[in-house]
């Protein structure tokens, strides 16, 4: 893909130092290449580029002065947390400025009577559920990067987690945050109360991908640490048949507090890293979540075990204790670095699909791995649809990662003609953007660029991610989408 740097955007490094030096303390601003390294790409590290300085700041006041200054400049500006998203979200603008919020890691209120804590940007998704715990509450959304990714990153995504089925994403754990838009003018948005008057701009700024303003302050619910919580881990010969247990489950009207899903590749990864004591022998497993009090648990129990052996499940085991249930998703957890033990890399996917199609998907990727002659482990948040296919390649032969990118259109592409989304959760960034293409129509793309520029006018809070241009639309149509027109006429769309 082309992520050449708009020639719109074009400043001196020297000029922009100089300018950034009067509103930042000299150890908030890195304009050495050697010092850039490290921030040219996010978790999606086959695009890469170096911005032209980053800024650290320690304030919110600084942050005001460092977004005026490029306003001002004209200078893009991409905003950064940890870095651990996968979309390329956070890689930065040839011609601009990274605004690291990584300093920004302080929790400035916890409140355990009203259920809520205000927190800065950097602040760790597992720090917030660790502040929370002597008072028997938690943070639910929890990425599998939660140790290490950031509440502000969390909201630019709408970041999910194995436990989003029951407790939402992002989007539904976030009462309020405080944002300094392009301008440099700060405006808060939501509100400690269930509800604020006039339109939803929280839902709106929620996974916007940096692109509508910066994030300096997120209030966020907590909730009540179950007393009591047990998974069911479920073998299944055939993929086929975990794929239609999943629908089986959701069909019984039975919501668990998680319900994932891996293919034998993943398992045969995840083991003998983690030891969390996955059925090596099973094509598919399955991991289902029950949380709530004793009584509650084993009823859900019950009901998740019938479901499962008329689904056809070959085994089933249920955690007997605590250790035992963490180390079932420790394994779940683990599937990323475990299949980069076995692969020089991997390429990581994340589209959604309607439940009931998770047979017919990995069906197709099956087929796609031979088409592209390229290995793929599959773990799910199956419970909602929500796909992480794992493209093992090697960037160091000639041709595997435009193969893996292939794979990996092909599989985002057949998510929309199977009636789902490019994206469930890590984004667009620019790895997903030449989907949108295929995902939304022209009237669609405008309303999104209204948005953009209700916020942005001049464009430069994150750009060329997310909401592809009409130009490259009409170009991707005409290599790959033939004008809109589905690459999949054979399925029925929804």
């Amino acid at each position: 893909m082309d992520f050449s740097p708009d020639a719109s955007f074009q400043t001196d490094r020297a000029t922009l130092a100089r300018q950034l030096r009067l509103v930042l303390p000299a150890h908030c601003l890195l304009v050495d290449e050697e010092d850039l390294r490290p921030y040219e790409c996010d978790g999606l590290t086959a695009y890469r580029e170096l911005p032209l300085a980053v800024c650290l700041p320690e304030n919110e006041g600084q942050v005001v002065d460092v977004l005026r200054t490029c306003h001002q400049m004209g200078v893009p500006v991409v905003a950064r947390g940890a870095g651990t998203g996968l979309s390329g979200g956070a890689m930065p603008h040839a011609q601009g400025v990274v605004l690291s919020l990584a300093r920004f890691n302080k929790i400035i209120r916890l409140d355990p009577l009203a259920r809520l804590a205000v927190v800065q940007p950097g602040v760790r998704n597992l720090a917030v559920s660790e502040a929370a715990a002597p008072h028997g509450l938690y943070y639910a959304p929890d990425p599998s990067s939660q140790i290490a990714c950031t509440l502000g990153g969390n909201v630019a995504e709408n970041s999910g987690g194995v436990h989003c089925l029951k407790y939402g994403l992002t989007v539904h754990n976030v009462l309020r945050v405080r944002v300094v838009s392009i301008e440099g003018e700060i405006f808060e948005i939501g509100s400690e109360a269930p509800d604020a008057p006039g339109y939803d701009l929280l839902a709106l700024l929620i996974g916007s991908e940096g692109m509508l303003g910066v994030v300096t302050e997120v209030t966020v619910k907590l909730v009540p640490r179950p007393e009591l919580a047990q998974v069911v881990m479920a073998s299944f010969d055939d993929v086929g048949k975990a794929g239609a247990a999943v629908a089986s489950i959701i069909a019984a009207g039975i919501i668990p507090a998680g319900l994932e899903m891996m293919d034998k590749p993943a398992t045969a990864a995840v083991e003998p890293y983690v030891k969390a004591g996955y059925d090596l022998n099973a094509e598919a497993i399955l991991l289902c979540e029950s949380d709530g009090t004793p009584e509650e648990v084993a009823e859900e129990i019950a009901r998740v075990t019938e479901v499962l052996k008329a689904a056809g499940a070959s085994d089933l085991r249920v955690s007997q204790s605590e250790a035992e249930r963490l180390r079932f998703w420790a394994g779940r957890k683990a599937a990323f670095p475990a299949v980069g033990r076995i692969t020089p890399d991997y390429y990581c996917m994340d589209g959604t699909i309607p439940r009931k199609r998770l047979a017919e998907m990995l069906a197709a990727i099956a087929d796609m791995e031979k088409k592209h002659g390229l290995r793929c482990a599959n773990v799910f948040h199956a419970g909602d649809g929500n796909l992480h296919p794992l493209i093992m390649y090697d960037a160091a032969q000639p041709g595997e990662w435009a193969r893996a990118e292939a794979f990996g259109a092909e599989i985002l592409e057949l998510s929309v003609a199977l009636g789902g989304s490019i994206t469930g959760e890590h984004g667009v960034g620019i790895e997903k953007i030449n989907q949108m293409c295929v995902q939304y129509k022209t009237p669609e793309l405008n309303a999104f660029r209204r948005i953009k520029a209700a916020f942005d006018e001049g464009g430069l809070l994150n750009p060329g991610k997310a909401v592809p241009s009409l130009h490259r639309c009409a170009e991707y149509g005409r290599m790959h989408v033939h004008h809109g027109d589905l690459k999949f006429p054979e399925l029925e769309r929804f």
